[in-house]
């Protein structure tokens, strides 16, 4: 029974190291998707075009005066381009056009603490989760009292402030129905419209909320206990790269190993979920 059972084991194997044979095309064919791939040009040309929204504390932001990008995600491009002996270029990208200037050839990959979802996957490659990130509210910690429970956001006297073309807008849509939406366009947050008394809260990751509230007294997360949606954090590339896609999806299951995302998120205090 038990070399039935391996032998049916071996043919699936043979069987399915054939399909992928197939799929893989003759080996010119092969060896011309290598070449048009995104990795075969970024070593080509000596830089690993990023891009970036530089408006995601402790993602990726500007200091104050300064016009250099810095964070987690700036930290694990350089990273990134370090391992594939290459120059990093960092190119300002918005949350509503992110993934059109992945699809304009605009940069090789945007690192900006974005989010997986089933719509973004039907446009953009994603890689595999370097994270797991949730939703919280964040409020004026004055007001904080006024809220016991995620049902108090959802009604028609709160105004949730939120970025245009995010996930957390998405959110909101879909499960704080009843409750106002002030839209703003970035570099403008959900964050700044709470703390400029324009909206009542925003929904941001723990990520972000936990950043917040170390540099902003006036500002403070609710139910981080009941964090909500919980949120595999990815990196996109071009839809139909699957050799750069794999690359990608490589070095991050290698540096995870490593214990580089553990240090990573240490230096910027960064708070996640258990994977």
């Amino acid at each position: 029974m038990r070399y039935g059972r391996r032998t049916a084991l071996i043919g699936a194997l043979i069987g399915l190291v054939g399909f992928v044979a197939t799929l893989a095309g003759t080996p010119a064919q092969a060896q011309d998707a290598t070449a048009s791939s995104l990795l075969n040009q970024i070593q080509q040309r000596g830089v690993l075009r990023v891009g970036t929204t530089g408006d995601f504390f402790p993602m990726t932001f500007r200091e104050v005066g300064k016009n250099e990008f810095v964070g987690h995600q700036i930290d694990a491009a350089r990273e990134m381009a370090r391992d594939l002996g290459v120059e990093v270029e960092f190119v300002t990208t918005e949350w509503k056009t992110m993934i059109t200037g992945i699809q304009a050839g605009r940069y090789d990959i945007a690192m900006s603490g974005a989010s997986m979802s089933l719509s973004r996957a039907k446009v953009v490659g994603m890689s595999t989760p370097w994270g797991i990130n949730g939703f919280v509210p964040v409020v004026l910690r004055k007001n904080a009292d006024q809220y016991s429970s995620w049902d108090d956001l959802n009604s028609p006297d709160r105004t949730a402030g939120v970025t245009l073309g995010t996930t957390m807008e998405d959110y909101i849509r879909a499960e704080l129905p009843q409750a106002k939406m002030r839209r703003v366009e970035s570099p403008g947050t959900g964050w700044q419209e709470v703390l400029a008394g324009r909206s009542d809260y925003t929904v941001t990751t723990l990520i972000e909320a936990s950043g917040l509230q170390k540099r902003y007294d006036q500002i403070q997360m609710i139910f981080p206990e009941q964090s909500r949606a919980a949120l595999p954090m990815s990196f996109l590339t071009p839809i139909d790269d699957q050799i750069w896609l794999n690359y990608v999806n490589s070095w991050i299951a290698l540096k995870k190993q490593a214990g580089y995302f553990d240090t990573l998120n240490k230096t910027w205090g960064v708070v996640l979920l258990d994977d």
